[in-house]
C-alpha cells in the first residue's frame, strides 16, 4: 500500500484500533531503508513523522494518551552532532542499529518483544544514571514482588487474584510497576492502569512503555502533575467506593520536601486530616502512604517501598504512624536487602496496607538475606520472592525471620514499626566471611567490568562517536 491508497476508511480503522495513523512511507522499515540510501534531512523527516502521529489523534479518544509524547525527543539537539550533516548521520546509525536487532525474527516474538526491549534499554540507562536512575525506575524483580503482594487474597484460588479492576501507581516513573500486572495476569485481565508523576520526561517514558507493551490507549491513564498537591485520581468523595483502586504499588521518592504545614489547606485535605498531623516539610514519605491508603478500595491492598527511617522517627511521623497502626491499616512491614536499587545502596522496606483486615496484628518480616549477588548489585530471584510471599501468607512468628505482633505490643514500643525491633537475627544467622574467597570474587568482578568496558568502547568506536 502506498501513501496515495490510504483511504479515509482505512485511516479511521487504524486510529480506532491503535489510536493513531501514519502513512506507509512513514513506517519504520521504510524510513530506515530510505536512510540507508540517503540520510539528508533525516532529522526533519523524523520530526514530521512525530507530528503526524500526534496530529492524527487530535479530537480523538486517544488524544490524551499521545499528546506531547515526543516533546523530549529533540532531533535537532547538538548532542547528536555539531552540524546538520553529523546529526543526520547519527540518527541514521541509530535507525540502522535498531533495525539490526531483527526483533521480529525472534522465535515467539510479539508486540511485547518490542516493549521488553524498550524496558531493557530503560534498565540499562537507569543502571548508568547514578542517583537519578532510581528516581524513575524500580528493579523489575522488586516490581514483581510489589505486584504479587498486592494481588494476595486468601479468598482466591491459590491465594492470589487472577483478574483485577483498577491498578494505580501514584509515583509511576517509567511505568514498570504498573506493567507488572499485565505480565503476571495478562493485559486482558486488568481493567485499567492509572499513574501519575511530576517529572515530564518519565511521564512520557511511562506512556511510551504502555504503548510499546500493547496496552490499548483506552485502558491507561497517565498524568503529569504533583501527586500530593494536585492529585489526578482522587475519589470523588470521602465515602465513595466506585472510583478507588484495587491494587496500588509505589516506590515514592525518599524523604523529599513538600509544602506540609506551610499550606494551611492541606490540614483539611481528607487524605491527611485523619492523622491529626501533616508529614514534615522535609520528609513527605508518610504523605505518600496516606495518599495511597485514601485511594485504596475497601478490599484492596497497597504495597509501598519506603525508607526505613519513617518507621521509627518521632514527631509528626510518629503520630501518623500511630494513627495508621491503631486504625488497623498496617498489614505488614517487610525489610528488604540493601543495594537492590539504582542510585542508592541503602536497605529499604515494603509497607503493606489493607483496609479490610480480619485481624488486629502486624507481621514484621526480615527478608534482608533474600538475595543473590549480580555484578555490583544485589538481586531478588523468583525463589526469594516466593519465600517472602509464603511468609506473608503464613503470618506466623519464625525466630530470626518474622514476628507477628499484636497492636498492644506495637503500642508498648511507642508505635515503632522498625522490623529489627521485633525480629532479632540469631547469632548463627550471620554468614562467616572468607576473606580469600571474597578477594577472588572482587578480582573476577573487576575483570568482568573491564571486559564489558572494552566491548562498549569498541561498540562506540564502531558507531563513529
Amino acid at each position: 500500500m502506498d501513501d496515495a491508497s490510504v483511504s479515509e476508511e482505512v485511516r479511521e480503522e487504524l486510529i480506532d484500533e491503535s489510536g493513531f495513523c501514519i502513512l506507509p512511507s512513514q513506517l519504520f522499515c521504510n524510513v530506515a531503508e530510505g536512510a540507508r540510501r540517503n540520510c539528508q534531512d533525516l532529522n526533519l523527516k523524523l520530526k514530521q513523522i512525530f507530528k503526524a502521529i500526534i496530529d492524527s489523534t487530535l479530537g480523538r479518544p486517544s488524544e490524551k494518551a499521545f499528546k506531547g509524547l515526543f516533546d523530549d525527543f529533540d532531533v535537532s539537539s547538538n548532542k547528536l552532532g555539531s552540524t546538520l550533516e553529523k546529526k543526520c548521520e547519527t540518527l541514521r546509525k541509530l535507525l540502522l542499529g535498531i533495525e539490526g536487532f531483527q526483533l521480529s525474527d525472534v522465535p515467539g516474538s510479539s508486540r511485547d518483544t518490542f516493549g521488553d526491549a524498550y524496558e531493557f534499554l530503560i534498565t540499562m540507562y537507569a543502571s548508568g544514571a547514578g542517583k537519578s536512575g532510581g528516581e524513575f525506575f524500580t528493579p523489575p524483580e522488586v516490581g514483581k514482588l510489589l505486584a504479587k503482594i498486592s494481588l494476595q487474597d486468601p479468598n482466591c484460588a491459590g491465594g492470589c487474584k487472577k483478574a483485577i479492576g483498577k491498578v494505580y501507581d501514584p509515583t509511576c516513573g517509567s511505568g514498570g510497576l504498573l506493567l507488572k500486572f499485565a505480565k503476571l495476569l495478562g493485559k486482558e485481565n486488568v481493567d485499567h492502569f492509572y499513574g501519575q508523576d511530576v517529572n515530564l520526561t518519565v511521564y512520557n517514558l511511562s506512556r511510551m512503555n504502555m504503548i510499546l507493551h500493547g496496552i490499548p490507549f483506552e485502558k491507561f491513564d497517565i498524568r503529569c502533575e504533583d501527586t500530593l498537591l494536585k492529585p489526578a485520581f482522587l475519589p470523588s468523595a470521602p465515602d465513595s467506593t466506585d472510583d478507588r483502586f484495587e491494587c496500588i504499588v509505589s516506590n515514592p521518592p525518599y524523604s523529599i520536601k513538600w509544602k506540609g504545614d506551610a499550606d494551611p489547606t492541606l490540614v483539611n485535605d481528607p487524605r491527611f486530616s485523619r492523622a491529626g498531623k501533616l508529614a514534615p516539610k522535609g520528609k513527605a514519605d508518610w504523605a505518600f502512604a496516606e495518599h495511597a491508603l485514601y485511594c485504596l478500595q475497601e478490599d484492596g491492598c497497597a504495597a509501598i517501598v519506603c525508607f526505613p527511617g519513617i518507621f521509627y522517627r518521632s514527631g509528626a511521623e510518629g503520630q501518623i504512624r500511630k494513627w495508621m497502626a491503631k486504625s488497623n491499616y498496617v498489614d505488614a512491614v517487610v525489610a528488604l536487602p540493601d543495594n537492590l536499587f539504582f542510585g542508592t545502596s541503602i536497605s529499604t522496606c515494603i509497607l503493606v496496607l489493607r483496609k479490610n483486615k480480619r485481624n488486629g496484628d502486624i507481621l514484621f518480616l526480615d527478608a534482608s538475606d533474600e538475595f543473590e549477588h549480580e555484578g555490583n548489585k544485589n538481586k531478588l530471584t523468583d525463589a526469594h520472592i516466593d519465600h517472602i510471599l509464603a511468609s506473608l501468607r503464613k503470618r506466623e512468628t519464625e525466630p530470626g525471620k518474622s514476628y507477628l505482633a499484636s497492636i498492644g505490643e506495637v503500642a508498648s514500643r511507642d508505635w515503632s514499626l522498625a522490623v529489627n525491633l521485633y525480629v532479632q537475627k540469631e547469632k548463627g544467622d550471620k554468614e562467616e566471611i572468607d576473606i580469600k574467597t571474597l578477594n577472588q570474587e572482587i578480582a573476577q568482578t573487576v575483570k568482568h567490568e573491564e571486559k564489558i568496558r572494552t566491548e562498549l568502547d569498541e561498540l562506540i568506536e564502531g558507531l563513529g562517536f
